[in-house]
């Protein structure tokens, strides 16, 4: 006889599955996301019986931690993911690397073989015994904390610091091996008060705060400077990052902004953290932004990044710029280019700065605002039944809800979309730049979408729709109010563009025969609906019928792979080979060659 969470009572014997499903309860968990097995089924077994967290099955372990990851950005708490051992727990690992890349908050619950059958010949066997691999050794890399739980009883006081390993700064995911006897194991439930402390504990100081506090107080002496600094300059640009979206501190960089009168930045993956349609916006940083941007930079007296450590994605095209630039970087972690580092809770740190400030608002210098980069060659004709990246961006815009979450995935499409398409005002904006992994839209914007409860769309190429594309299954099985739209230019469009660029010539096998995606998911699913959209206005009006579903749609188009997006290391080669067939004069120093990605 097993306990459901109403009657588990402390001091009382229950599964160790059932405790952690209370817990995870407890924790304000709603979902948890993964793919079922033999060794992690007690697991899903104490999901099913409780009546307080869903059990999402993904078709991919890829997917269901990309759904944890979705569940956490749109959420701002811990994502939980469930896997088997074997293949299920190795197809894990890149999702858990995007989290940990990224500083998302991640609790991934990982089933092994029973203890009694380790180094003995067990199926999927990862103990490191009698020649197995490790699993301990392949996800601690990719983890905050990673620890086999091998005891029962120590299950209480391990789960609240897996959690806060999670949660902590730099967060990112915790991995807890659980063979199949243990999670089978009865455990006392310990009495509240005594041991263990919840598994929302108080906010751990962060390193950077304890730091400054044990040298006598430097970091509040440089916080002050820079204040004094900044008081002092006429032409400020903010640079903001992810790290506001997860800090939930919008408020707080608006507020910064508004007593600087300064010009606003945002990286690639962070659109949503400042309004889009504000005068101060200066337009996206980095390889997929805005010539805007390296403008005000140049201008600018000091350049204040906020919630992010500035990555190549992000500052592509803008080293000159920065190496001539005052900087400074408020974030728990320091910047990856060189300027004064504010570390500690980021809300609290921008508090602090901008009380320094004067209070009246100041307006910014004038700019000229994210104008979009034109396109270095013609696209497709209108009428040969494709569609440009232009005009099917300004399809989402024109249908998009502003409380929608957009999940964009990697490749020409996604880069045309960081560029052109401004974020909802009141929903997330989210693109994977961690790692960069293709499909992990797929994941999590289901994720998002569950966990929420509000309209998203998932902006994807046809190759990331062929890796990971039938999660659309995972969402039809739970009404996930999710868009999807794929941007189908029959290639793997961005390998395409770098071989002609960059290797001489395009090879055949990143081009493929024309494939019908919205015939066949349409085939596959009938109750689904999927459209073609042959022009900018079909897009437009099945995106709006979209809106008005309560679960899921489907909607692709036919782009060109030839279309070059708006992403600088292409767009920089070209301006270059352009400059050394011209018989103009010489470049000047300050003008930027090419920018090379990956």
């Amino acid at each position: 006889m097993t306990a459901t969470p109403r009657e588990i009572r402390e001091g009382c014997g229950v599964r160790l599955v059932d405790y952690l499903v209370a817990e995870l309860t407890r924790a304000g968990v709603t979902h948890l996301f993964g793919v079922g097995g033999a060794n992690i089924e007690d697991l899903y077994d104490a999901v099913h019986r409780s009546s307080t967290i869903r059990g999402v099955v993904a078709k991919h372990e890829f997917s269901a931690a990309t759904m944890a990851d979705g569940y956490a950005r749109a959420t701002r708490h811990l994502g939980v993911v469930a896997a088997t051992s074997g293949g299920g727990a190795m197809n894990l690992v890149p999702g858990l690397a995007e989290a940990y890349a990224s500083r998302v908050p991640v609790l991934a619950l990982v089933g092994q073989p029973p203890t009694g059958q380790e180094g003995r010949g067990a199926f999927q066997d990862s103990s490191g015994k009698a020649g197995s691999f490790d699993a301990m050794e392949v996800f601690t890399p990719v983890s905050r904390l990673c620890a086999r739980v091998d005891d029962a009883d120590a299950f209480a006081e391990l789960l609240p610091r897996a959690v806060a390993a999670a949660q902590t700064d730099p967060k990112g995911p915790a991995v807890l091996l659980l063979p199949k006897d243990v999670q089978q194991a009865q455990i006392e439930v310990p009495v509240r008060g005594v041991t263990p402390p919840p598994l929302v504990p108080t906010p751990l100081v962060p390193a950077a705060t304890a730091a400054a506090a044990s040298t006598g107080g430097l970091e509040a002496e440089a916080r002050d400077a820079v204040s004094a600094a900044l008081r002092g300059a006429s032409r400020v640009l903010v640079i903001a990052g992810e790290g506001v979206a997860a800090a939930d501190a919008r408020a707080e960089l608006a507020e910064l902004a508004r007593r600087l009168g300064a010009w606003v930045a945002v990286t690639p993956d962070a659109k949503d953290v400042f309004d889009n349609r504000d005068p101060r916006f200066a337009g996206v940083a980095g390889v997929m932004g805005h010539a805007n941007v390296e403008d005000c930079l140049r201008r600018a007296d000091f350049c204040v990044l906020v919630g992010t450590r500035l990555p190549v994605l992000a500052r592509g095209g803008l080293d000159q710029a920065l190496a001539a630039t005052p900087v400074v970087c408020i974030d728990p972690e320091p910047p990856f280019v060189a300027g004064i580092a504010l570390g500690g809770n980021l809300r609290d740190t921008l508090r602090a700065v901008a009380r320094q400030l004067p209070s009246r608002p100041l307006p910014c210098p004038e700019h000229a605002g994210p104008l979009p980069t034109p396109p270095p060659a013609p696209v497709a004709q209108a009428g040969d039944g494709t569609v440009s990246y232009a005009e099917a961006v300004a399809a989402v815009d024109a249908a998009l809800p502003q409380d929608a979450h957009v999940f964009v995935d990697a490749g020409n499409a996604g880069a045309s979309a960081v560029h052109l398409l401004p974020a909802p005002r009141h929903g997330r904006f989210v693109v994977a730049v961690g790692m960069g992994g293709m499909g992990y839209t797929f994941g999590a914007g289901i994720g998002a979408a569950l966990a929420t409860g509000q309209r998203t769309y998932v902006l994807a190429g046809d190759g990331a729709f062929f890796m990971h594309g039938m999660e659309v299954h995972t969402a039809i099985e739970y009404a996930a109010p999710v868009t999807f739209v794929i941007f189908n230019n029959n290639a793997h469009g961005m390998c395409a563009i770098r071989e002609e660029l960059f290797q001489g010539g395009v090879r055949s096998n990143d081009l493929f025969a024309r494939t019908d995606i919205a015939a066949g998911v349409a085939a596959a699913f009938p109750a689904l609906g999927a459209t073609w959209a042959g022009d900018a206005a079909q897009l437009c009006q099945a995106l709006l019928r979209s809106n008005a579903r309560s679960g899921p749609a489907f909607i692709s188009l036919d782009c060109d792979a030839r279309e070059i997006p708006p992403f600088l290391p292409f767009l920089s080669f070209t301006e270059s080979t352009q400059r050394t067939e011209s018989t103009e004069s010489e470049e000047s120093s300050d003008e930027r060659g090419p920018v090379h990605v990956g």
